[in-house]
Formats: structure tokens, sequence, C-alpha cells
């Protein structure tokens, strides 16, 4: 039951306006943060370094560590970072700004204004129902119908939480309540813990399989040219992924189902509610037609606009045009679209300083400085131990953004110092990035929102992701390595 806010006498009862009234900036991380990036700056710089070099270190750690303990929103971590690169003359006002002028980052951003056509047309809400109507008969086609909803929509929505927590999951609670699975009165194992476990995870592989599916993706594919010189296109990055990640698709909910069966393995019910859905949304309307349309045009000038000189970020701006003019989307939702902006901020940032780290030499340090770690061990065994090392360390993370900027460069330049195939490293790198999030309940975006439904227990959404887990690096080594080998990639 929902129970509104009531104010009096200054006591406010809703959590959202108390964490308002409280203020966004936490003292303590923020010092902490602060005297982090203080202690690393007046270190002497290590070896060949420059003081610039080291400078700018210092302000990058600082900043992955305000992106940890979150002292303040990420944009305004990133604002200050940036200011603090031109205030203690690192940077020069114009370089700080470079990071604003890439247009992987402008990718990204449209795609979230792409995304927010389908939420305000209902037009991914209809999907889903549509696969559920068509696959719901049973619990696990139930679960693959809702999977493959995320599928469909994943490519023009980067951001998984508002993909899988805005319009998958109270399709799930609907579904859930009509069998009689409901928190907190024993009958969460009927259907609901299942549907919200599988849901969750199929959005882990849904995110790895494109460069659009998730916000952090383009930060990877935009490090990886900046350190191996080869560009992951949008094109490129899901031809690679297709094939592993429809393995993952397919065997995942397999899994869950003999590992944490529900106990209601028939759904008659969730075909017919799918239906009645449909038919309260009634026809297809106008605007639900011009979103499939630029959604198709997208979609076909993203795979083959590479031939006609179309870039990836000219076909988002296309689509961004063709969504204005037929007024599915007008100025308003463009400037109430908070992702899109935030994303702006703190990947401009986060991109201009993992830039300029390289270019003045501590990524090629750090790589040279590992290198004679690995010496002794082939690039296959550095490749699987190292990537398995990342997976992994996201225990320590609470964010995919926070652990691509802390972790993504340092470990790439080593495998690649290690004569490993740049493009394959930068490949199993990147999609663990998405891919570590199975592991635990506050690992990513859709993590937080799915576990506080409550179907599930901590105990077991972590012994299942570790589980899960496993059968990841197998699948994505294993498959994964004999595609990219068909490719052509090592």
């Amino acid at each position: 039951m929902t129970i509104p806010a009531i104010k009096n006498k200054q006591i406010v009862s809703n959590p959202a306006e108390k964490q308002k009234n409280q203020g966004e900036v936490k003292l303590i991380p923020l010092l902490i943060m602060l005297v982090v990036g203080a202690v690393i700056w007046f270190i002497p710089s290590p070896g060949d370094l420059s003081p610039q070099a080291w400078h700018l270190f210092a302000i990058f750690v600082a900043t992955i560590i305000g992106l940890i303990i979150k002292p303040m929103p990420m944009g305004s971590v990133a604002i200050l970072a940036l200011t603090a690169t031109v205030l203690t003359q690192t940077l020069t006002i114009e370089q700080a700004l470079s990071g604003f002028q890439n247009t992987t980052i402008w990718l990204i951003v449209i795609a979230f204004f792409i995304s927010r056509g389908f939420i305000k047309t209902g037009l991914g809400t209809r999907v889903a129902y549509m696969f559920v109507k068509k696959f719901g008969k049973k619990t696990l086609s139930l679960s693959y119908s809702l999977i493959a909803s995320d599928l469909i929509l994943a490519p023009a929505m980067p951001s998984n939480t508002a993909r899988a927590g805005g319009i998958l999951l109270p399709i799930i609670r609907s579904l859930s309540e009509t069998y009689g699975s409901r928190v907190g009165d024993g009958s969460e194992r009927k259907i609901g813990a299942f549907l919200t476990k599988v849901s969750f995870q199929g959005d882990m592989i849904t995110s790895a399989m494109f460069l659009t599916a998730m916000a952090a993706n383009p930060l990877a594919a935009q490090i990886a040219g900046d350190i191996t010189g080869e560009k992951i296109s949008w094109i490129g990055w899901a031809t690679a992924a297709i094939v592993p990640g429809l393995v993952s698709l397919i065997l995942i909910p397999y899994v869950i189902y003999k590992l944490y069966p529900p106990e209601i393995k028939e759904t008659p019910e969730a075909s017919r509610m799918a239906e009645q859905k449909l038919k309260e949304m009634g026809p297809l309307k106008k605007e639900e037609y011009h979103m499939i349309g630029v959604f198709l045009l997208v979609l076909v000038l993203w795979i083959f606009g590479t031939s006609l000189s179309i870039s990836a970020t000219t076909t988002a701006f296309i689509g961004l045009c063709a969504l204005l003019i037929t007024q599915v989307l007008n100025w308003t939702d463009i400037k109430k679209e908070d992702g899109a902006w935030d994303t702006l901020v703190w990947f401009a940032v986060l991109v201009m300083l993992a830039s300029f780290l390289n270019e003045f030499g501590l990524i090629p340090w750090f790589s040279e400085s590992m290198q004679g770690a690995v010496s002794g061990m082939s690039w296959i065994w550095t490749l699987v131990i190292l990537s398995v090392v990342y997976f992994y360390s996201h225990y320590f993370f609470a964010s995919n953004t926070a652990h691509v900027s802390a972790m993504y460069a340092a470990f790439l330049a080593v495998l690649v110092a290690a004569g490993a195939p740049p493009v394959v490293s930068a490949l199993i790198l990147a999609v663990f990035s998405n891919l570590f999030g199975c592991l635990t309940h506050y690992s990513c975006g859709p993590a937080p929102v799915f576990f506080g439904s409550g179907y599930v227990t901590q105990n077991k959404w972590w012994s299942l992701g570790f589980v899960i887990s496993i059968i990841h690096i197998i699948v994505w080594f294993g498959v994964g390595g004999a595609w990219w080998k068909l490719l052509g990639l090592w």
C-alpha cells in the first residue's frame, strides 16, 4: 500500500523529500576524496613520469574514489575534477573541455533521447506484452519472452535500468501477483523470485551485446581506441557479441530454472493477461508507427552506414531529428531527459582524464611496469587471469562506470603489452564490464531496483550470481573465443 507523504511541523515522511532536504553533499566522503587526491599529488612522481602526468593521476584517482563512495552525485564529482585540472594548471581550459567534443559521448547521449521515445509512446511495453502473449504459457518460456523483449529494446536504450526496471519489472510484478506470488507472505518462490532473477541476469547479458545498450560501453570503446589504435564500431561490437551473447541468453534462464525453480511451471494466465493488456492499449498509435520507423532507420544506418560515410553518431542525430519532426518527442522531452545530460557531463570528464593520462605517458608507463610481472606467461594465460581478476574485482564496486574508469585502461594496457590481441583484449574486458553485474545486489543500476522488489534474498542473489559468473566466463572465453577466431580477431 502506498502511503502519501505527510508534511507537518517540518516532518517529512517521503524519503525522496527527506534526502533532498538533507542535501546531496556528504562532507566526510567528500573530505576522504580530497585527502586521497592531495596525498597522491604530493608524492614525488615515480620513474620517468612528468609531474604533470602524476598530478593528473592524483585528480583521476580522487575522481574514481568519488564515484565509488559518492560524496556528491556523479556529475558534481566530474565538475569538481574538471575544475581541479584547470585551477592547478594541470590542463588548460581548452584541454579540460575537450571531452565534450567526443563523438562517442554524443552517440550515447542521443541514444538516451531515442530510448525516451520507446517509453513515451508505450512501444516498449507493447513489445514486452506481445512476447508474453506469444510465448508465456509456461514459466520458462515466459522468462525467455521477457528476455527477448529486453534484447529487442537494448540497441536503442543505453539505460539498462530504464529498460529492465522501467519496462520489464512492472510487468513482472503484475504477472507475479496474478499467480499469487507476493513479497512477505512466503509465496515469493511461486513465480516472482524466478522471473525477477532471470530478467535481471538477462539484462546484464543484453547490456554486453551492443555498444549502445549500457552507458559505460562507449567509454570502454573510447579507451580501447586510445590505447590500441583499433576503433570498435557499433557493428563490430554487435557482431563480436551476438554468438556468445545468444548462447548466454539461452543458457542462463535454464540454469536458474534448475537451481532456483519456480513452484508454478505452467502460466496460461500470463498469456491471457498480456492479451488483455494489449487490448486495453488498443491498436498501434501513429506515434508508435513513427517510433518503429525511426528505430529501423537507426539500426539499418548503424549496420550499413559506414559504407555510406555516415558515422554512428551522425545516425543518432538523424534518428533524433526524425523523432522531433514527427513529434514523437518534443524539446521539452529532450530537456527533461536528466540521464542523458548527466551522462554527457561525467562521460566527457572521464574520457578527457583517460585520454590525457594516456597522452602524458602514465598508461604506457604502467603497462611497462606491469609487463615484468607477466613476462614469463603466454598471452593466453595472461588474458585469462587478468580478465578473471577484472571480473571479480567488481565485488568492490557499485557502478559499472566507476569500475571501467578505474581499471579498464590499466588492465587493457597490460594485456596489450603482454602480447594479447588488442581487439580481443578490449572486447573481453568490455563485455565483462557488463557481465560482472551478475554478482551482487548493488553491482549496477538495475541491481538494487530488482533486488529491492523483495522477491530474492541476498544470500540467494549472491550464490546464484557467483554460479552464473562462472558460466559467463566459460561461455565468453570458449564460445566467444572460437567465434572471434572465426571472425579473424586473433
